[in-house]
């Protein structure tokens, strides 16, 4: 029976149910009938769980598909509720056996019990139908909208460039049902492939629901690239698939490392099953590469694949576009006028000899039609066409990866950069030739471009050469980023000149020049450019050429800055290591102060934890250390004062104790504590490793000289006015200075603990209030009946006296003897009565309230909860944030947060649920008052964070996202709202990755329709998609 199947006949039993109910309820009023009745019943739910469990075991394999997983998750509810209704009702039918008047009695004194339930069984069962075709038709409706709504993926094509009747055929292949699932194009290199692909994938076809998207491989994700090596290139095709998925939302950026290819084949059945897209495999060298993508299953996803190999063609099964020399004749002439910025009636008739000479070949015309730009002269075109045939005649021959059809084509096309090339200055002739250096596997940072035309010595300004070969067509600029790329053609020209580039940049070069570009050269360049790197910056080490070091290690650091993953920063940073650890400790040694801080810089980027012990090590035997410290009791600038710190600090860690204790007295910790002012922000991170450092090293000792540097009291106005990343550093410092025993009670008692942030209150006031100089908590019944005699007294002073008293108890909250004394009473009532006084004179005592609740449900979670959920505190709560009184509106949320997140957080939810809170909360964020606004954002995303399906559905059919989008605006401090609550979504473990992906989506359709039109409509966008583009669910739970 198959899933439809399925949900008809559940459907029918449900229906028959219905009847049966309605004799139930005919015979409640008769005991004697009312049990068959009710086994008639039971029996129906029975044979409705088994028809329920023989569809999922048959259906096993599909239980992924979302729409499939929830229906079999509301016939289980449906089945559970009927199962505890029906036992109520039997229950119900033994205590009402009787006779005569004790059954008369026993109606009268309870109502009828057993019609309560009857109805409660009827609304079951009439909700789980109305449920079907509520379904049905939202999902028809939702099936409406997305086939009229644009897709998220898109490709990019060149606007305005000439399309060839190709396109119509290709895109025809792609539309019909029932064709094979590859369509490949095939042609010589340059001929136009990877433009007429893009042209259709920029505008797929609209069974494509999901979009189309690009992966580019090229000649480098190839096993002749690897020469043979089989991991290199499993290596090479795990970055290419990684970088798909990164690109689909089912990946993050850092997640490549160390993945095996096969798990990342896994990893692309999952993150594609039910996804319906146009797949563009660009410049595919290996026919393995296809194979992959199409043993995928359980998608509608087809591929358009680019290759000019032969080994390629052989796939069987894929429809092959051949793009011949008449296509491209077809569409030669607007090329030409596409680059050459002519109209037909501009161009000379020359032209047509032009476009012979060139064969029609697309890359060629457009790079001769750039080179003739606005030129009218004939005679200049003429001059062209013979000019080309010279370069052709005499340009280097092609490498053997080139096809022997394509070596004349190839030729051509070297001619064509020949003659473009002759038409520049010499300063950009010169830089495209370093250019060889580089590998142009993946796309390179301007910031390397850069560095090589500086060691050019040219007096021109860079953006104007690059924009001359980017016109030139012989580099790429991508949009929107300061990244260059390279058609393999024009790196295939570059081939031999590889040789040359190196000896111009590095050999031949002044030392400062060259170690400029040598880093660069290590990341991007080719392999006999890295070596020849490698190579020079150990001579500069070795010959201890002190300027050349300097800039070559100021120019390592912006390289690994540079890095687009962490794969690529760790490989990278390792090659550095190997260089410059052996030869810091001697750098240091015998170096200027300059040199030394450029040194001590470098470390921090390059170092790792693991590193220090090794460098600890290296300097206490070349006598270095003692150098570091004089450069640091000299140094005036904020720089060397935050770098040469931290290193000093970090290598504390590793050597003997008097070596740590100069350290530590050598470190100027006032001017430290300067540089933890609010305004310092860029110095915070470097300055809280070092004081982690020091206080691992130093113990009490080194706290005890922060606190009188006034660090603890810098700490402090961070918590209140510092970035969130600055707080969080803060708060877990003030708790190592309380743990290591820190005498804080002068700047941190409880009087200041009152005015921090309710984060840093809630992390810090354990360490103060009850780990330091306390008075013993109350023992005795006797002194807890006072305290709660104190809570209802109509003096502000004694309540907060009372609630101060009980703090010591809240810390033992899980504590079974405290438990049973604090559930024993009539705490829980009390505390409500405080949370519903409206006066002015009692907001401090309702904000104390909210803490000492907090403390409760943080320490002793689900029976607290409950309590409070049973005396309405929960709920006082949520009214007390829309007070418009800040202080109380803190401690409201902040008591909230902690009690969603506590165990038996989820009751909170289920109440929530069954009441309305939720929509009652989505409501609040129409409210005047920005605070009210801003702490229900937070509430919102923290129920995201921890609800359940039910939770997310309900806010959104509550119009959560449009009104969020109509925060966001208004600008300020709601901008990223939606963002902030997709991101809490992502974190949900009570949601299946395939829900959690539906409801993204979801919240993107509302994105779109409720910001179009508005100024903010691309930025908003673009950042919920970046945001729903992120993988859901971490493994734990975000810590708060």
């Amino acid at each position: 029976m198959d899933v439809v199947g399925v949900l008809a006949s559940a459907t029918q039993l449900v229906s028959a149910m219905l009847s049966a109910v309605g004799a139930l309820e005919q015979a409640a009023s008769d005991f004697a009938d009312a049990p068959r009745r009710l086994q008639v019943l039971e029996d129906f739910v029975s044979d409705l769980e088994q028809l329920m469990q023989q569809a999922k075991q048959k259906n096993a394999s599909k239980i992924h598909a979302p729409q499939l997983e929830r229906q079999f998750q509301s016939l289980s509810r449906l089945i559970d509720q009927l199962h505890g209704n029906i036992k109520k009702a039997r229950r119900v039918l033994k205590k009402g056996r009787g006779k005569g008047l004790a059954r008369v009695v026993w109606s009268s004194m309870v109502g009828d019990p057993m019609m309560k339930y009857v109805q409660q069984i009827r609304d079951d069962l009439t909700w789980w139908l109305e449920l079907q075709k509520l379904t049905e038709s939202v999902g028809n409706a939702i099936a409406s909208t997305a086939n009229s709504t644009p897709s998220l993926l898109r490709v990019k094509s060149e606007h305005g460039y000439p399309v060839s009747k190709k396109c119509n055929y290709v895109r025809k292949l792609l539309e019909k049902d029932g064709n094979h699932r590859v369509v490949l194009i095939v042609g010589l290199s340059g001929i136009g492939k990877s433009c007429l692909a893009r042209q259709i994938a920029s505008d797929p076809p609209g069974n494509f629901m999901d979009g189309a998207i690009e992966l580019s491989f090229g000649r480098w994700c190839s096993r002749a690239a690897c020469n043979g090596s089989r991991n290199e290139y499993h290596k090479r095709l795990v970055r290419k698939m990684c970088t798909f998925l990164v690109q689909i939302g089912s990946m993050d950026v850092d997640e490549d490392m160390g993945k095996d290819l096969e798990d990342v084949c896994c990893l692309l059945q999952t993150a594609l099953v039910g996804r319906s897209m146009l797949i563009l495999l660009d410049d595919v060298w290996e026919q393995d590469i296809v194979d992959r993508f199409t043993k995928l299953y359980d998608n509608d996803c087809r591929y358009l694949v680019t290759t000019r190999d032969e080994a390629v063609y052989e796939i069987a099964e894929v429809e092959k576009v051949e793009i011949s020399k008449d296509d491209i004749k077809e569409i030669g002439r607007d090329i030409l006028l596409y680059h050459s910025l002519h109209s037909v009636e501009e161009l000379p008739p020359v032209a047509d000899d032009l476009l012979d000479r060139c064969g029609h070949h697309p890359l060629t015309v457009a790079v001769m039609g750039k080179a003739l730009r606005k030129e009218t002269r004939v005679e200049k075109w003429e001059q062209a066409i013979s000019n080309l045939s010279k370069y052709a005649t005499c340009a280097p021959g092609p490498v053997s990866y080139v096809n022997e059809k394509e070596v004349e084509t190839t030729l051509t096309i070297f001619g064509s950069f020949e003659f473009s090339l002759e038409a520049m200055p010499e300063n950009s002739r010169r830089f495209f030739m370093v250019l060889a250096a580089i590998s142009w596997e993946e796309p390179v940072p301007e910031a390397c471009l850069e560095s090589m035309w500086s060691a050019l010595m040219q007096d021109s300004l860079f953006p104007i050469v690059v924009s001359k070969l980017v016109e030139g067509s012989l580099i790429i600029k991508l949009e929107d980023q300061s990244m260059y790329h390279m058609h393999d053609m024009v790196s295939l020209y570059l081939e031999n000149k590889t040789d040359d580039a190196v000896h111009t940049l590095l050999i031949n070069s002044f030392p400062e020049f060259a170690a400029l570009v040598a880093p660069w050269f290590i990341i991007f360049g080719k392999e006999s450019a890295k070596e020849a790197a490698e190579k020079k910056m150990r001579s500069f080490f070795s010959l201890l050429e002190f300027m050349a070091i300097e800039i070559l290690l100021g120019s390592t650091t912006q390289a690994l800055m540079a890095c687009k993953s962490i794969s690529e920063f760790e490989a990278s940073r390792l090659a550095f290591s190997k260089i410059l650890c052996p030869r810091i400790a001697e750098l240091i040694s015998v170096g200027s102060p300059s040199l030394i801080v450029a040194v001590t810089k470098s470390i921090t980027v390059i170092f790792f934890q693991g590193d220090y012990a090794d460098l600890a090590q290296s300097l206490e035997t070349a006598g270095s250390v003692d150098k570091l410290i004089h450069v640091l009791r000299g140094c005036e600038d904020t720089s060397t004062l935050a770098n040469v710190s931290t290193v000093l600090a970090k290598i504390s860690e590793h050597v003997d104790t008097i070596t740590a204790d100069e350290i530590l007295s050598t470190i100027p910790m006032e001017r430290i504590a300067k540089l933890l002012s609010p305004e310092n922000e860029e110095w915070h991170e470097i300055v809280f490793t070092t004081l982690s450092s020091l206080t691992k090293v130093g113990k009490l000792k080194a706290v005890e000289t922060m606190i009188e540097s006034g660090i603890d009291k810098k700490l402090l106005v961070l918590l209140g006015s510092g970035s969130e990343i600055s707080q969080h550093h803060a708060i877990i410092m003030l708790k190592t200075f309380c743990e290591l025993g820190a005498p804080l009670q002068g700047c941190m008692g409880p009087g200041v603990l009152i005015h921090l942030p309710w984060h840093a209150r809630l992390g810090l006031e354990r360490f103060v209030l009850f780990d330091q100089n306390v008075p013993p908590s109350p023992k005795t019944q006797q002194s807890f009946e006072m305290i709660l005699h104190k809570i209802l007294q109509r003096d502000n002073k004694e309540n907060i006296e009372a609630i101060q008293g009980l703090l010591p108890l809240a810390e033992r909250a899980n504590d079974s003897r405290v438990q049973d004394l604090l559930l024993g009473s009539n705490l829980s009532d009390r505390l409500a009565l405080l949370l519903q006084r409206r006066d002015i004179e009692s907001n401090q005592v309702r904000s104390h309230t909210a803490f000492l609740v907090m403390k409760l449900t943080c320490t002793g979670g689900e029976p607290y909860v409950r309590r409070f959920l049973e005396t309405n505190i929960v709920h006082e709560l949520i009214d007390m944030i829309q007070s418009n009184i800040n202080d109380l509106q803190d401690s409201a949320y902040y008591a909230l947060h902690q009690i969603i997140f506590a165990k038996g957080g989820s009751l909170v939810l289920q109440r929530f649920l069954q009441v309305g809170t939720i929509e009652k909360l989505v409501n609040f964020l129409d409210r005047r008052s920005m605070k009210t606004k801003e702490l229900t954002t937070q509430l919102l995303v923290d129920i995201a964070m921890v609800g359940t399906k039910p939770c997310i559905e309900r806010m959104l059919s509550s119009q959560i996202i449009e009104k969020f989008v109509a925060l966001e605006k208004a600008g300020g401090s709601f901008s990223g709202t939606v963002s902030r609550y997709i991101q809490g979504l992502n974190l949900s473990e009570n949601i299946q990755t395939a829900e959690r992906a539906v409801m993204k989506q979801q919240i993107l359709r509302k994105v779109r329709s409720a910001v179009r039109g508005h100024n903010l409509e691309a930025s908003l966008v673009a950042s919920v998609e970046a945001c729903v583009s992120e993988k859901g669910a971490s493994s734990s739970r975000r810590k708060r």
